[in-house]
């Protein structure tokens, strides 16, 4: 399967009393879908995974994969900080027809890179395919660029998620290993689909699939001088979207946009008054509000 192009990273909308909404949910699935992303991600950080009961994310990542119905592909977050976690609901998403896993560094107990070997190797034993999360800054370690080219390896192994904030490790993957590099920060997807990655793992694209979608796009056609446009056009918003902690200002923008209610699990909670006003300025800035 070919995994380049544009994913979005999906938010996980609740109800004004804290419940799961899943009427909001399919909504935007539809916006995605008809704003030519590639596929979605449910339940990743954007998706304020570590707040959903073990219920809710496996019915978040059945529900995505039975409204989007086979037109893009599912790549479900199932990673977690115990790998017999990560099994059993990388078994759910398998059985619920998800297309692949993206698994996240464990991220509290701190693993050697022996034991990152082990526990993702583990999780591609079970015959979904894996593309690896490489998100520093909000783990306790870094997937090493020898543990990834070690884990490559593996057929199941198909695309790292680089969220490092390092152009630079995507040319080392990119010239060492064999697999689809997709860059993990909005702000950084032009420059490193520049240097050898195949596409984006967004947040951005839940409030502006389109123009994420086209970005990418141009990029894997060649045609640098649009994708360099879009790049700058919406630069600001990609930047402030991270005011806060993601994903506080993607919901906040989707709840502006009157897309989902403003509500986040503790211990996230609403954006302080500063970080709004400067996120909407952005969001004016191309016109969203």
């Amino acid at each position: 399967m070919n995994w380049a192009g544009a994913y979005t990273a999906l938010v996980t909308p609740f109800t004004r009393d804290d419940r799961v909404d899943y009427g909001r949910l399919e909504e935007l699935i539809e916006f995605q879908i008809a704003g030519g992303m590639d596929g979605l991600v449910p339940v990743g950080t954007t998706g304020e995974s570590p707040t959903l009961t073990m219920a809710e994310h496996e019915k978040v990542i059945a529900e995505t994969i039975r409204i989007a119905r086979r037109r893009v592909k599912v790549i479900a977050g199932t990673g977690g900080n115990s790998t017999a976690e990560a099994l059993e609901l990388t078994r759910h998403a398998r059985d619920a027809g998800a297309d692949a896993t993206l698994q996240v560094t464990p991220y509290y107990n701190k693993p050697t890179q022996a034991g990152l070997i082990r526990h993702f190797t583990a999780v591609a034993d079970l015959g979904l395919p894996v593309a690896l999360y490489n998100v520093p800054g909000r783990c306790s370690c870094e997937i090493a660029v020898d543990t990834i080219v070690q884990l490559a390896a593996h057929p199941q192994i198909v695309a790292v998620k680089e969220a490092g904030g390092s152009v630079d490790r995507v040319s080392h993957l990119a010239r060492r290993c064999d697999l689809t590099l997709l860059s993990g920060d909005d702000a950084l997807t032009l420059p490193m689909m520049a240097v050898g990655a195949a596409g984006v793992i967004s947040v951005a694209s839940n409030i502006v699939p389109q123009a994420v979608s086209r970005l990418a796009h141009a990029a894997l056609d060649g045609a640098w001088a649009e994708a360099q446009a879009l790049h700058r056009r919406y630069h600001r918003l990609f930047s402030d979207l991270f005011v806060e902690t993601n994903p506080i200002p993607v919901k906040t923008a989707l709840a502006l946009m009157g897309k989902v209610e403003e509500v986040f699990r503790l211990p996230l909670c609403p954006i302080g008054p500063a970080a709004r006003e400067k996120l909407l300025a952005a969001l004016r800035d191309v016109e969203l509000v």
